[in-house]
């Protein structure tokens, strides 16, 4: 039974992760680094993020350094450093330290039952013991969190949207339909504020 509450809850965290790689899918270097929001959110910053994110909790929390250096978590590094990618680094360095972060958290998750202790170090000393269910479970919200955030992005950049490149989870009408739609709501909008 544990096992397979494990397995579920580890799928669902591969899910968000396919949905971020996947949001980076044809689109140029511009698109995948371009700010797209006053506060700078763009794509490929949010997967380094995330990837960043997701070694700390199921590396150093359950005792499982990392080896490669990620100088933009050094102490003294530029605020938010983790949210954008330099242009020294290129997209497939991105993606590849995701796909080698998910390695290293597969196989703390594959090594240890869902109740192994772990203590996340920036965590208030009342709440930093945990589990491994309690980081799976916090780190598919975050994942998906930011999967849900590249969504809109990238329907900024291009226009494209969806879960999964099989499943766009929308109603399937064609330009105009969605253009008749969108006013509908916008007139609402007006005559609910007026």
């Amino acid at each position: 039974m544990a096992n397979d509450q494990k397995e579920q809850l580890h799928r669902y965290l591969q899910q968000g992760r396919d949905a971020l790689v996947w949001k980076l899918d044809g689109l140029s270097e511009y698109d995948a680094r371009r700010p797209m929001t006053r506060t700078g959110t763009n794509l490929l910053g949010m997967m380094k993020h995330v990837a960043t994110v997701e070694l700390g909790y199921f590396g150093p929390t359950f005792g499982r350094p990392w080896a490669e250096p990620m100088p933009w978590m050094d102490e003294g590094a530029e605020i938010n450093a983790d949210m954008w990618a330099t242009q020294d680094e290129s997209r497939e360095d991105i993606v590849g330290l995701y796909r080698r972060v998910w390695k290293h958290s597969d196989e703390t998750i594959q090594s240890l039952p869902l109740d192994a202790p772990g203590r996340v170090p920036w965590w208030p000393a009342e709440r930093a013991d945990v589990t491994l269910q309690q980081i799976l479970v916090h780190m598919i919200a975050e994942t998906h969190r930011h999967a849900g955030q590249a969504d809109i992005v990238r329907e900024l950049v291009d226009g494209s949207v969806g879960f999964r490149p099989d499943n766009d989870n929308l109603p399937h009408e064609d330009e105009a339909w969605w253009e008749r739609y969108r006013e509908r709501l916008e007139q609402a909008a007006r005559n609910a504020s007026a």
